[in-house]
């Protein structure tokens, strides 16, 4: 076969991909009036409660980690069970109720959908601060799951409403900024409550907050009205869902998702038990140490990547998760260092770059989800985005990292719970090659537009 026949056959072969890439529907949803966008201080109000709301949800989903030390001292558990009470608990119900909660927020009222959300996690927050036994705690962590499943998809959905276009990289950055500050929160307030109060007044105490945000954000969000969709808006929302899957760039982000899940839950659920075993420090030092850290990074990573990420979609490129990848990449390399460093400062310090890829990553993938899936979907892309970071990672990357500790203790192997956490570099290499692979899918697709 000539040689420009097989160029020919190859080049067809790329346009057929990218025309399986090409979304249907343009990329921002548009609300029936243009007097639904927010201006002046109403912007800066919502976006405020928005970023509360992020901030609280965080803490609640945080404090067992941050505890799990009393925790498990107090209910007589082992680390695989702190793996499944952090991982599989959660991660479950978080995911199947996703999908379902993103939906009645992009069909009705996110703002109603959000609220319910904050009141019921609030409640089954407070109700773990009694529970006595492990199978009633795991219970109420399937009871926060519920409501946080349809945080994030409500909250997406009333910026694409609320908030205008240009701005909505920044918004998104600044609803994601909640994420660190809320971990940085939960991990230094929850360790120095439960050093001088005990978990369960942390608990309570944070059900309780939360409860109040949930009646806040009813009154300064506001009406969202229905959006204008396309005759292809009436689609069954699993076969929408499907049909994004299926495209080359999203699948890429997905998988990206999931790799970094599994660097990010076990990171999260094991660094401060890990500074506690290895380096000997309390929880309280443990969690300010990290905490403050990963509070700072955040603010960095998200501001700053939601910045760079509005600026990338006007440039016109369509690279928009190549700086996210090469992130993870560096934090491959220094988080192995931290696991086997002499000294504690020094592992909090080698930490940072992967405190710093996650916050980072959050701009860019949510964004880029919501520019592939286009008009009226960026409740389903948020959702579909969290269901690839908040079930395999959360449910298996704890629980694979407490059933080595085990092991390892067992064997009399010392460094085992060291040993686990190297599932955290693996899972960051392999979600640097997912985002890089999807940078160029999804340049593909912004192209044609």
């Amino acid at each position: 076969m000539a040689p420009t026949t097989v160029r020919s056959q190859h080049r067809m072969a790329d346009i057929s991909a990218e025309s399986r890439d090409a979304p249907i529907a343009k990329p921002y949803a548009t609300p029936t009036s243009k007097n639904e966008y927010a201006e002046g201080w109403h912007v800066f109000a919502i976006l405020f409660v928005l970023f509360l709301v992020s901030a609280i949800s965080q803490v609640d989903r945080i404090l067992p980690f941050v505890m799990a030390e009393a925790i498990k001292s107090e209910l007589s558990l082992s680390d695989t069970q702190i793996g499944l009470l952090t991982g599989v608990a959660f991660a479950v119900c978080y995911t199947l109720l996703s999908l379902p909660l993103a939906r009645a927020a992009d069909r009705g009222s996110p703002r109603l959908v959000l609220a319910a959300c904050i009141l019921g996690w609030s409640a089954m927050t407070a109700l773990g601060g009694l529970a006595a036994s492990f199978l009633v705690l795991a219970f109420t962590r399937f009871g926060v799951a519920f409501g946080e499943a349809g945080g994030l998809p409500s909250a997406h959905a009333i910026i694409a409403r609320k908030i205008r276009p240009e701005r909505r990289g920044l918004a998104i950055g600044l609803f994601a900024m909640g994420i660190p500050l809320g971990t940085m929160t939960g991990f230094a307030a929850g360790g120095a409550i439960s050093d001088a109060l005990g978990w369960r007044t942390a608990l309570i105490g944070a059900g309780l907050i939360g409860g109040v945000l949930g009646l806040l954000a009813i009154f300064v969000i506001g009406p969202t009205a229905p959006l204008k969709r396309p005759t292809a808006g009436s689609d069954s929302f699993l076969r929408s869902s499907a049909e994004l899957l299926a495209t080359p760039a999203f699948r890429w982000l997905f998988i990206g998702a999931v790799a970094s899940s599994f660097a990010a839950a076990p990171f999260y659920a094991f660094a401060v038990p890990f500074l506690i075993r290895t380096h000997g420090f309390s929880a309280g030092e443990a969690g300010l140490a990290f905490g403050l850290l990963q509070g700072l990074m955040g603010i960095v990573g998200t501001l700053l990547g939601g910045r760079m990420f509005d600026r990338a979609v006007q440039s016109g490129t369509g690279r928009l998760l190549g700086p996210p990848g090469l992130v993870f990449l560096v934090a491959s390399v220094t988080t192995t260092g931290a696991l086997f460093a002499p000294m504690g400062w020094l592992t909090v310090m080698l930490l940072v770059p992967s405190m710093l890829s996650f916050a980072f990553l959050l701009p860019w993938g949510f964004g880029t989800a919501h520019l592939v899936a286009g008009t009226g979907k960026e409740a389903m892309a948020s959702s579909l985005v969290m269901i690839g970071s908040g079930l395999l990672g959360p449910a298996f990357g704890p629980l694979i990292v407490g059933m080595i500790s085990d092991a390892a203790r067992a064997a009399q192997i010392p460094g085992g719970l060291a040993l686990g956490l190297l599932i955290v570099p693996v899972a960051s290499i392999l979600s640097a090659i997912a985002l890089l692979v999807a940078d160029r899918r999804v340049a593909g697709v912004l192209r044609r537009r």
